[in-house]
């Protein structure tokens, strides 16, 4: 029995089943039970043994004989009355031996599902002088005497309920599978129903965001070798067309020239795929050593500022107190490195690329601009992706694989900031924000209490 909705179907049954013979038992042994006062059979008994009282004490023992009958009819049992003393009121026979066997229980076979009736049940008067026995001929009574034909369409009213729930309950995993059966079988574009507020709706939507995740990183995977083969296909073709160049006897220097140069851009992209995986890699790995960002900005402007110079442009740093964060001070150089290098290499002659830092806790703010023509408003959201391109014909021209903001944003994300971009008309602003160091927020917060006082 591996169905889940078999299983959950017997269970509620079963469950169902447990409670009803549950409170039949209960109910039955409560009604007919003779040693408690409250139950509604004794409670009968103490009438029947007032109207035999007021039928003897007014008719005598005819008068009695007529309700004993009534009675005999409607119990199926033998009814007698006496007096304390043991006399039959009805007959004037002695019955000392009703006494006796009151309270004993008659056996019944094993494994018979009925009620062990007493041998015989007395109850007296208000006053003991009359006692009514009641002496049961028949066999043990069943449980269930009590239960009648509408009964059964109450039991079916309950399975159809139970088949209804087992049905709602497992129907969502019954498509979870299926669903789950297709995006193993290659569509990506398969998703569970989510119209479920309960934990099964939510584990359908928790599905649909892993399977999203999963096409995403499969189409960024396709889309990365796709880009990768593309890089590296046109160096490699111009190192073929400098090796025929060097075979062929002509301008060897040149064609050495040219084959330093790709083999350079080659190397390059290397270098770039190998900081992309280690950025990725093991965040647990990560450094997390005091890093004064208005020194780094420093070192990264004057190492810089060759660059600059040769675009025609100028660096211009903007740094009012010193501000520092925790993390990888490399990995973050490298990435505001990333950042600046993109700026000045979209930068016009004889124009600045602006590099500000202002370390306002809890967060310290890199922001670097450059004054050219910006990026287009689609295009915002993906200058952070690996190997995208603004120019979509990938020329040569502007330099660049398209790795080094893929790199800015991945080193930016472990130190759990953020990279943004905006075109301020003229130029793109790109700002890095960093969570600042503890100890820089405290300073900030004691200055404020001071400047405050």
């Amino acid at each position: 029995m591996r169905s889940l909705f078999v299983k959950t179907l017997l269970w509620f049954l079963a469950t169902t089943a447990i409670a009803i013979t549950g409170i039949t038992i209960t109910t039955a042994l409560s009604f007919t039970a003779s040693e408690s006062r409250r139950s509604p059979f004794n409670m009968m008994l103490s009438i029947q043994v007032e109207d035999a009282k007021r039928a003897y004490e007014s008719g005598g023992a005819q008068a009695l004989s007529n309700v004993l009958a009534r009675y005999r009819t409607v119990t199926e049992a033998e009814v007698i009355v006496t007096d304390a003393n043991g006399k039959d009121l009805e007959t004037g026979q002695m019955r000392p031996d009703l006494k006796k066997r009151m309270g004993q229980r008659r056996r019944r076979p094993p494994l018979f599902l009925g009620l062990p009736r007493p041998g015989v049940i007395a109850r007296p008067d208000a006053t003991h002088r009359y006692w009514l026995f009641i002496s049961d001929t028949r066999r043990d009574a069943s449980l269930f005497w009590f239960l009648q034909p509408q009964h059964l369409g109450i039991v079916g009213l309950v399975v159809l309920l139970c088949y209804g729930f087992a049905y709602h309950l497992t129907s969502p995993v019954k498509r979870l599978q299926k669903t789950v059966d297709r995006f193993g079988g290659g569509d990506f574009s398969a998703r569970a129903q989510t119209n479920r507020r309960d934990e099964l709706g939510q584990l359908a939507g928790t599905f649909n965001q892993m399977a999203d995740r999963i096409q995403t990183l499969l189409k960024a995977e396709r889309r990365l070798l796709q880009d990768i083969s593309h890089e590296l296909r046109s160096p490699l073709a111009r190192l073929g067309v400098a090796i025929e160049l060097a075979r062929s006897g002509g301008d060897r220097d040149a064609a050495f020239a040219r084959l330093e140069r790709e083999a350079e851009r080659l190397n390059a992209l290397v270098g770039e795929l190998l900081q992309v995986t280690r950025v990725e890699g093991d965040p647990s790995q990560q450094k997390q050593d005091p890093v004064q960002l208005d020194q780094v900005l420093t070192d990264l402007v004057y190492d810089s500022e060759l660059e600059a110079a040769a675009k025609h442009c100028k660096l211009v740093l903007k740094a009012e107190k010193p501000v520092s964060v925790l993390g990888d001070e490399e990995l973050l150089r490298r990435a505001i490195e990333n950042v600046v290098r993109n700026a000045i290499r979209h930068a016009p002659e004889h124009t600045a690329v602006e590099i500000e830092l202002l370390g306002n806790a809890p967060v310290a703010r890199v922001k670097v601009r450059d004054y050219g023509p910006g990026v287009p408003d689609e295009s915002l959201s993906r200058i952070f992706d690996a190997f995208y391109r603004v120019d979509t014909d990938r020329n040569r021209n502007s330099g660049g694989v398209g790795l080094g903001l893929a790199i800015a944003s991945c080193a930016i994300q472990l130190h759990k900031g953020k990279l943004l971009a905006a075109n301020v008309h003229p130029g793109l602003l790109v700002t890095i924000e960093l969570p600042a160091a503890p100890d820089a927020v405290k300073s900030t917060e004691r200055i404020a209490v001071l400047s405050s006082n």
